[in-house]
């Protein structure tokens, strides 16, 4: 990540399309915790098309962190130490989650996380293709944001969220997953509304 981006968790960049993105997923992540008990649908799991080619490899289910100034790592850390009951831990992280945490769009990162297996290949293809496409294609839009990837460290504070955050809802997690970052490049990135 550029020096900024990697200290502050989140891109400085300030775009309209940035911002309308940001609320509009904060949005479809509170309707999934409240109406969908946490299941990933079409609004986090876009389709993935690699730099240079035109066909997606697949779909990834992705994190929005809040940014480092706004974490709420240690709440969400605290969940997991206080019980071994899997079933509490996920409807202790529903109820925080569907409650305000995603209210606010300005306190979170614009630099999507997705988890991947240990060695898993399709990071691996993803990562070395530098840049992609993630289409989300949900509730009457489409995004089509350009990214920059990134495989995050497990001292960034992205790294961190992202783990416990997925850590809420498989305790299975292994301890060398690989978490890409996806930074947007605003710019070069596009926003539909679909009619009907």
């Amino acid at each position: 990540m550029n020096s900024i981006a990697a200290t502050m968790g989140h891109s400085m960049v300030e775009h309209p399309l940035k911002k309308s993105f940001l609320k509009w997923q904060c949005l479809t992540r509170q309707i999934m915790m409240r109406d969908n008990q946490g299941r990933p649908d079409a609004s986090i799991m876009p389709s993935v098309v690699l730099d240079k080619t035109s066909e997606p490899m697949g779909h990834i289910i992705t994190i929005m962190n809040k940014a480092p100034g706004y974490s709420l790592v240690p709440e969400m850390q605290h969940m997991l130490r206080k019980t071994n009951d899997p079933a509490q831990i996920r409807n202790d992280a529903l109820q925080f989650l569907s409650a305000t945490y995603y209210q606010k769009a300005a306190e979170f990162s614009d630099i999507l996380t997705s988890t991947f297996p240990p060695a898993s290949q399709g990071a691996a293809q993803i990562r070395a293709a530098d840049r992609c496409k993630l289409m989300f294609d949900a509730y009457g839009q489409n995004w089509q944001l350009d990214c920059k990837v990134w495989q995050l460290a497990a001292h960034n504070p992205l790294f961190e969220a992202t783990i416990t955050h997925n850590r809420l809802f498989n305790a299975a997690l292994p301890n060398e997953s690989v978490v890409l970052g996806f930074e947007p490049d605003w710019s070069a990135s596009s926003f539909n509304q679909n009619s009907g």
